[in-house]
């Protein structure tokens, strides 16, 4: 029978989920620097971990990720591949690598070397003296995206923080320690459009940092653009609630409020000041008139993009689905039967 004492002392089990996209030339040297987690060491706070298995997620990249993920598949024992049925993102890459996991500790991480897997220790040092079940990795130094990506970034989020009151945006890292249950749970029930750190703070408790020194991305450009950052970024705001749609009716009210404040400026005007003249000003209306309709339309944007969200989770729309390796399957089988054998069959 294991007493209290035991258990405590156990090592904790820590799955390491890596979403794949652009992984061809990082990923082996990034399980490098994980296999000596594989056997028990110990946190600088002296806590026993240990890292049970790697699960690389395969998002349909434009390299040869495939080929290296089965290489190391075959290689290691500790490391599984995990296959998407096409393309998603990054976000439902790495749900899909947390339904599949299985420890007590789910570390997400880059796969262009970004993330040092030596810090592993600290975020669970940091989740087991905060009693946190999410513990975000806080850079100490800027992230090497360039100024222009790095301000767009903190912008963003800190304009989210303050205008949805989504106080933990700003800690928001891919480098990350989550509870193993709450990792797996989110996975499950999370939606198509649902941002992942967004799901995460719906049912985690304390969420924390812990200072992480981030790494140069290795021999590879970064698989982010504008496009992709801007879709991140609204993904972020739809799922912090319907607090977007209370800054459509905010807009809504100023504009009544502005409009009321122009109709009593105009008759004063006239009543008081210029009495019997024509009310003049008609650029200065027209003026008023296209930014009162602009803010509508963009009004009514936002609203048919919440619209959208639910009718893309009513119709079921899945955030991943997981499949099997495609070289095992069907389309595995490309080779062609030679025409000078004779058919086995005839």
């Amino acid at each position: 029978m294991i007493t209290p004492s035991e258990k405590a002392t156990d090592p904790h089990r820590i799955s390491i989920v890596v979403p794949v996209y652009q992984g061809e030339r990082t990923l082996r040297t990034l399980i490098e620097e994980i296999l000596p987690l594989t056997s028990v060491t110990h946190s600088p706070g002296g806590r026993p971990l240990i890292v049970e298995e790697v699960l690389l997620v395969f998002d349909h990249g434009p390299d040869g990720s495939a080929d290296v993920i089965r290489g190391l598949v075959a290689e290691h024992t500790f490391v599984r591949g995990v296959w998407l049925s096409r393309n998603f993102g990054q976000h439902p890459a790495t749900l899909a690598g947390m339904a599949s996991s299985g420890g007590e500790w789910i570390v997400t991480m880059a796969e262009d070397g970004q993330n040092d897997p030596a810090a592993i220790g600290g975020l669970l040092d940091t989740a087991l003296d905060q009693q946190s079940s999410v513990v975000y990795a806080k850079p100490t130094n800027a992230a090497p995206h360039g100024l222009l990506r790095n301000a767009a970034s903190r912008g963003s989020k800190w304009l989210i923080a303050k205008a949805m009151a989504a106080d933990n945006t700003v800690s928001y890292q891919s480098y990350r320690l989550v509870l193993g249950e709450v990792g797996r749970s989110v996975a499950a029930y999370a939606g198509s459009e649902a941002y992942l750190d967004v799901a995460l703070g719906w049912i985690a408790g304390e969420v924390t940092t812990s200072p992480v020194e981030l790494r140069e991305e290795q021999g590879r450009r970064s698989g982010y653009n504008l496009r992709t950052l801007l879709s991140h970024f609204w993904r972020m705001v739809l799922s912090s609630g319907t607090k977007g749609l209370r800054m459509v009716s905010i807009i809504g009210v100023a504009f009544a409020v502005l409009g009321l404040a122009l109709v009593l400026w105009v008759l004063a005007s006239y009543l008081l000041f210029d009495l019997g003249s024509e009310v003049r000003g008609w650029a200065s209306t027209m003026v008023i008139l296209l930014f009162g309709f602009g803010a509508t339309l963009f009004s009514l944007g936002v609203v048919a993009e919440y619209v959208g969200v639910n009718v893309k989770t009513a119709m079921g729309k899945p955030p991943y689905l997981i499949v099997a390796d495609p070289a095992d399957g069907p389309l595995g089988r490309t080779g062609k039967a030679d025409p000078t054998e004779p058919d086995p069959q005839a």
